[in-house]
């Protein structure tokens, strides 16, 4: 058996025939996330290139910290690893375009000290024919395509970028979102217009937008029965003092609503408008309270937050439209919050072929 060494060269590596050897061999080099990997055959190889249709030598960019170029070729070989069919090929090819942008930050994103990982989120009909998981348990286990999609972004990270944990990542405590974070949004559910829509593309349009956010914070509510109760246990979820976005703010807040908290605030007659608006008025902490700690007198702070009225409320984004609203999961009373880095922005891209 011949494996590539994908880290740093298109070179070939003799391997034994033998799964567990191939997968200890793999670990002590520091090429895997800690599971096991399906190892990246020649043959196997092949079959994600002819699903690719570029060329395999093809550059999309260098992936920090480590500045390591990224190939059509390396991306086939992780996605492999990752348990990916050749179909997710296209999809993976157009997030790592999309997480090179500049305004994204993946530098950040990789090297921080804070707990966040590129959250791709699906839109358009890649959702039904991957078979992405958009409902039940969307942000967690039991779908192939979230799984493995997601696992070949992070193995990317760690193997071209050197995302290593101590080394590239810096991350404190990490987070289980550095393992897979891909979801898609539930637009068969969602009252309003879905996220690829709104970004100016058709709804026949597949898409995948990066999201550079921590895990989901839950929001938990089974009372409300009208838009303003339910939005402010939702705008509460999403102020906090622990949080980069209140601080380095020039960014956004993703909110994921669950189709019964959907349903409840659609029913009032409010729009996404009327959602993000509410939001953006009522997610805010008071100065007084931001002094009590969290990142308060940090040099990187914006010149507007040094004031001297404690009653000053403190938003968590700088303008309505930086609340993002999406919609995903299955039934039940709850609905999560996605705070960022801080300094990135999203990007949607369309799913090429």
């Amino acid at each position: 058996m011949v494996t590539p060494d994908y880290a740093f060269t298109s070179d070939m590596v003799e391997a034994e025939d033998d799964l567990e050897q191939i997968n200890r061999d793999y670990y002590m080099r520091g090429w895997t996330d800690g599971l096991p990997i399906i190892p990246p055959t020649e043959a196997r190889v092949q079959r994600m290139l002819d699903r690719a249709r570029r060329d395999s030598h093809t550059l999309l960019g260098r992936i920090p910290p480590r500045w390591g170029d990224v190939t059509v070729e390396k991306v086939a070989i992780n996605a492999i690893m990752a348990g990916c069919l050749p179909d997710y090929m296209p999809v993976l090819l157009t997030a790592v375009e999309a997480m090179l942008e500049p305004e994204f930050n993946l530098y950040g994103i990789q090297a921080t000290t804070h707990p966040v990982a590129p959250l791709l989120i699906l839109n358009g009909p890649v959702v039904r024919d991957l078979d992405v998981n958009n409902s039940y348990n969307a942000y967690g286990p039991g779908w192939r395509s979230n799984a493995t999609i997601g696992r070949a972004i992070r193995l990317l990270l760690l193997n071209v970028g050197g995302g290593l944990p101590g080394q590239g990542d810096r991350s404190t405590q990490g987070s289980p979102a550095k393992f897979s974070y891909c979801i898609a949004e539930n637009e068969a559910r969602n009252p309003w217009t879905p996220l690829h829509v709104e970004r100016g593309f058709e709804s026949t349009v597949s898409t995948v937008t990066v999201w550079g956010g921590e895990s989901p914070h839950n929001v938990n509510d089974h009372v409300s029965q009208s838009a303003p109760n339910l939005l402010t246990a939702i705008a509460d979820t999403a102020a906090t003092m622990g949080m980069n976005n209140l601080y380095l703010n020039d960014s956004e807040m993703l909110i994921a609503l669950g189709p019964e908290h959907a349903a409840t605030i659609a029913a009032d007659g409010w729009s996404k408008e009327d959602v993000q608006t509410f939001i953006f008025e009522q997610a805010r902490v008071p100065v007084k309270r931001a002094k009590l700690g969290g990142m308060w007198g940090m040099a990187d702070w914006p010149s507007w937050l040094h004031t001297q009225d404690d009653e000053t409320r403190i938003p968590v984004v700088r303008r309505w439209e930086d609340i993002i609203v999406i919609m995903t999961g299955g039934a039940g009373k709850h609905s999560s919050c996605v705070p960022t880095f801080g300094a990135t922005r999203s990007v949607t891209r369309a799913i090429s072929e």
